[in-house]
């Protein structure tokens, strides 16, 4: 049967039109939220702190070296400052970019594993560009997407060596080294299980078994050279810890800490749909695949369920489980949903759009409450018409679907989704978690030449977002070492959490704000100690 995927949206086209999705939902995700403590702004402090010394080797976080990530992200971020000047805007944009070429490894992937079916390529990019979790963190800046896109070049390679091209060992060898210094081993659990499963994806490797695998160990070797070149240079100039850590130290604790079963092995399981929406809600899917597994499996598809599995299964026997240590399997995902769709007759896409629907009508039931202080007045509530426009376009697409094409109108449900959501929640984003002001409140009261302390655990979040040219003094190990700081320091000041904004509204600061559910304030040493002696504060 012929597909119902609309022609001009079958090959470059769809391309063209997942990368112009992309970017609008970059361009919303700039608008409607800024860095986001603590992760985001993290990680683009330790690249800050990296540029401020000049030293690319050794990453640092408020002024003490950082080994819990490699630094490749963190050179992204200091190529753009390098080209562009520092500025906030850059650091956003990497993992857009990375994304990018990952839709674009996407469709010459699905190209490579079905030459024959053309219209597969566009249909995986239209999916894997509206996956919810897929295109959260393709705007967000930290490591997942960009380890993705080093898992796909990975791919490629493993694809190459399965046809006897000896390209392929370079490029998974170059993908093994990148990924370990974008995110440590942890790109070896996503490519090696695919090679060890070869011969059930590619049984003509039986034949020649022992070159293949000693084509992986050379990429492995090729892989753990090119970490070598960042890490015995980083370690040497790093110090005795720092070395001990990025070679053995973080390693073993994350191998103890992983399998202490924190987390349930099934806790993957019920995330799943909401990951993976629209897509994974759309009954098609399920019922294409029943059929495809009954007609038998092709070894594209064997390839995608080989890459998916695996991975899958460790990661759920792991307990130290984030819904993002998934991401890259999404790519995979969208080429085998491609594989069993785009050539059936694909339906209609009711669920998906009433799923839709209903959560832009509770977008407009809790319009009032995303406000901080807004009227009971309706025509006062912007965050209404988000929830209004999403009600209206998951009906619009669910009617439209079967004449224009389901895979079209999924597309289009799951950006308009997100992006819409982003919008209506803004109001309630921007003041909770734009630390600007704060930061900034910190770096006049560090020029004036006063110390100032985070009394709590710190996270560096300020570094970047006040451009800080020292650290904080960190004190979160009881009341007692806060106490002792303040008075030793009577001239400095405090960063001190407090559990509401009206608690902060009683004190005589420097500044106050929102900030994640509570307050955060910039107050003098003596004023903290009185407020330390009044109240413990946790």
């Amino acid at each position: 049967m012929k597909p119902t995927l609309l022609p001009e949206l079958s090959g470059r086209a769809a391309l063209a039109a997942g990368l112009f999705l992309l970017a609008l939902l970059t361009g919303v995700a700039l608008w409607t939220r800024p860095l986001i403590p603590i992760d985001e702004t993290r990680y683009v402090s330790v690249a800050w702190e990296m540029w401020l010394r000049g030293d690319f080797l050794v990453p640092f976080k408020n002024g003490e070296t950082y080994s819990h990530k490699p630094p490749f992200l963190f050179w992204m971020f200091q190529a753009g400052w390098a080209a562009f000047g520092v500025n906030d805007v850059w650091p956003r944009l990497v993992s857009p970019l990375f994304s990018a070429a990952s839709l674009g490894l996407t469709f010459l992937l699905a190209r490579r594993l079905w030459p024959q079916q053309p219209t597969h390529a566009g249909s995986a990019v239209l999916v894997l560009c509206s996956l919810l979790w897929w295109i959260v963190f393709s705007t967000t800046a930290m490591f997942d997407v960009v380890l993705a896109f080093w898992v796909l070049v990975g791919m490629h390679g493993v694809l190459s060596m399965a046809q006897g091209k000896r390209r392929g060992v370079v490029l998974l060898g170059g993908a093994i080294g990148l990924g370990v210094l974008t995110k440590g081993p942890v790109i070896l659990l996503n490519v090696l299980p695919m090679t060890v499963l070869a011969l059930w994806w590619q049984p003509s490797l039986r034949a020649c078994w022992g070159r293949w695998l000693g084509g992986v160990g050379l990429a492995v070797l090729l892989g753990a050279a090119i970490a070598l070149l960042w890490a015995l240079p980083a370690g040497y100039s790093g110090g005795e810890a720092y070395r001990n850590a990025i070679f053995w130290g973080q390693t073993a604790d994350r191998m103890v800490d992983s399998f202490a079963h924190r987390r349930p092995v099934w806790w993957y399981l019920p995330l799943l749909p909401i990951m993976l929406f629209p897509w994974l809600m759309w009954p098609t899917f399920w019922r294409g695949l029943r059929r495809h597994i009954g007609e038998g499996l092709d070894a594209g598809s064997r390839f995608c369920l080989a890459w998916i599995l695996p991975v899958l299964i460790a990661f759920s026997f792991i307990s130290g489980k984030q819904p993002h240590y998934l991401l890259p399997l999404f790519p995979a995902f969208a080429l085998l949903l491609a594989r069993v769709v785009t050539t059936r007759p694909q339906g209609g896409i009711a669920l998906p759009s009433l799923l839709a629907a209903a959560l832009g009508g509770l977008l407009v039931a809790v319009a009032r409450d995303l406000i901080p202080g807004a009227s009971r007045s309706l025509a006062e509530l912007p965050a209404l018409w988000p929830g209004i426009v999403l009600m209206l376009l998951a009906f619009t697409l669910g009617i439209a679907a079967r004449r224009t094409g389901a895979v079209m109108s999924l597309t289009l449900l799951g950006t308009a989704t997100l992006a819409l959501f982003q919008i209506a929640v803004r109001p309630a984003v921007e003041p909770a978690y734009n630390i600007q002001p704060i930061a900034q409140a910190i770096r006049q009261v560090q020029l004036a030449g006063h110390p100032v302390a985070n009394l709590a655990k710190y996270h560096a979040q300020y570094q970047f977002a006040g451009r800080l040219q020292a650290p904080l003094v960190e004190l979160r190990d009881s009341t007692q070492q806060q106490l002792t700081w303040l008075r030793s320091n009577p001239q400095g000041y405090a960063v001190l959490y407090l559990d509401e904004l009206k608690q902060a509204n009683t004190l005589t600061v420097r500044h106050r704000q929102a900030y994640r559910g509570g307050a955060v304030v910039l107050i003098d040493a003596l004023t903290a100690v009185s407020v330390l002696t009044a109240v413990k504060v946790p």
